[in-house]
């Protein structure tokens, strides 16, 4: 009985609002707009939170990472008038792996700007002298061939891997697998692999830069110290600069996550003692990620509250359109009094009319969100497609989580909004109601 009563209720109250089409889609469109805006915007969110995530992911938990960075002082240390000194040793390196039991293993990689050339094609590409394990570091894989082997770097060996795009450039229409490559400054180096298309990471603060790794030529790390040695010479607008860097970064692979900041606190004090200069920095992808995480969640609380204020602005509208209709309704309340009603069926009746209200602009904005989330990608991609305008990269992901606080938002909101108007209509005399015209 009693459903069958709620059903009765709800029934009159959807033919109702059915009655004044126009004016309940009206009242109903701030909540329609309010919860659409809340799940697009907490899917750009969320889709930008998940991508930092990936990126830091990447280095690893158990990671840390030293980076050579130029001094920032204008007094710098220079032997001669152009050569600047700066960045992490072999030395440091030796400090490391000999001196901290946390420390599992370190990966030292060296990265610098050469012209790549294959016949008469040339690449501006970002050179990699690295250890085998960097492609397992920094989540790489294979399209053709193999990656670089210890035996390489022990036998110094002039072998190359080639990022996507560089081999796209140098071979666009053979197979790089065994042809020579040329960089400049540093002889003939024998493909041996090629790496997959990988989406470029975005910088992460001031603390990780962005990286394109499709740009790339990989070549081991004995071989780059001992081809270039530890001066890099470039021209950038027809002025030389020249550099000495030995190590640009090292990957420190600790034992366990307990020990990641502790390692990284003896990791800074220990480089600190041989750099009197801050030319090298320590980031800890572990802080990153919980900062991101933070941060992240902050702003999507931040942003849903703004869009929740439009479903607020709604419940507004609701309130007004209800005390509108108990106005209109005035002498039907007074019969249905008069044959016996009590002012609780006037209150759950009017009440359940504002939650009907509110729950269908719920679901409207439901509709419309879920539309934006999938169609606005797959729309921007179409154009894109057709060629009417270049790539444009906004994804999107959908929040279970989001949507479920929406509507539980759109009820309370026809709930709060819905009392008064119900409790008006309920102490209504019905003496006077009925003489009402």
């Amino acid at each position: 009985m009693p459903f069958q009563r709620f059903f009765h209720i709800l029934r009159l109250a959807v033919k109702s609002i059915a009655v004044h089409r126009l004016r309940s889609t009206l009242t109903i469109l701030g909540i329609v707009l309010g919860v659409a805006a809340v799940i697009v915007t907490v899917g750009l969110g969320e889709a930008k939170r998940s991508e930092a995530l990936d990126n830091i992911k990447d280095l690893g938990a158990t990671n840390i990472i030293v980076r050579s960075q130029k001094p920032l002082d204008e007094k710098k240390d220079r032997q001669g008038e152009d050569l600047l000194k700066y960045g992490i040793t072999y030395k440091d390196l030796e400090r490391i792996e000999s001196t901290v039991p946390t420390v599992l293993s370190v990966t030292p990689i060296r990265v610098f700007r050469k012209e790549v050339r294959c016949l008469d094609r040339k690449f501006e590409a970002r050179v990699v002298g690295t250890m085998p394990n960097y492609m397992e570091l920094n989540g790489l894989t294979l399209a053709h061939g193999r990656f670089i082997l210890p035996r390489d770097n022990d036998q110094f060996a002039n072998v190359c891997v080639l990022g996507a795009e560089a081999a796209e450039k140098l071979f666009p229409i053979e197979d790089p697998l065994g042809h020579t490559i040329a960089i400049v400054g540093g002889h003939n180096y024998r493909v041996i692999g090629v790496t997959a298309q990988k989406a470029p990471t975005a910088g992460i603060g001031g603390s990780l830069d962005s990286q394109d790794f499709n740009r790339d030529v990989y070549i081991p790390f004995q071989t780059d110290r001992v081809r270039f040695g530890e001066t890099l010479f470039e021209q950038r607008a027809g002025a030389y600069q020249v550099e000495k860097l030995q190590i640009s970064q090292l990957t420190i692979a600790v034992d366990s996550v307990e020990h990641v900041r502790q390692t990284a606190d003896v990791v800074q004090g220990l480089l600190d003692q041989f750099h009197t200069k801050k030319d090298f920095s320590v980031t800890v992808p572990l802080d990153l990620l919980e900062k991101v995480e933070q941060t992240q969640k902050l702003f999507t609380w931040l942003i849903a509250s703004i869009a929740i204020v439009s479903v607020v602005v709604g419940g507004i509208g609701i309130m007004n359109i209800m005390l509108a209709t108990v106005t209109e309704r005035t002498r039907e309340i007074g019969i249905r009094r008069a044959l016996g009603a009590k002012r609780k069926d006037i209150t759950v009746q009017f009440l359940v009319e504002a939650m009907t209200l509110s729950s269908a602009g719920g679901l409207l904005g439901l509709g419309l969100g879920l539309a934006g989330v999938f169609g606005v990608p797959a729309f921007l991609g179409f154009m894109h497609r057709w060629g009417y305008w270049s790539s444009v990269n906004l994804p999107l992901q959908l929040s279970v989580p989001w949507i479920l606080r929406s509507l539980v938002v759109t009820v309370v909101v026809g709930v709060i909004f819905g009392i008064y108007p119900a409790r008006r209509a309920a102490l209504m005399d019905p003496i006077e109601a009925l003489r009402h015209e």
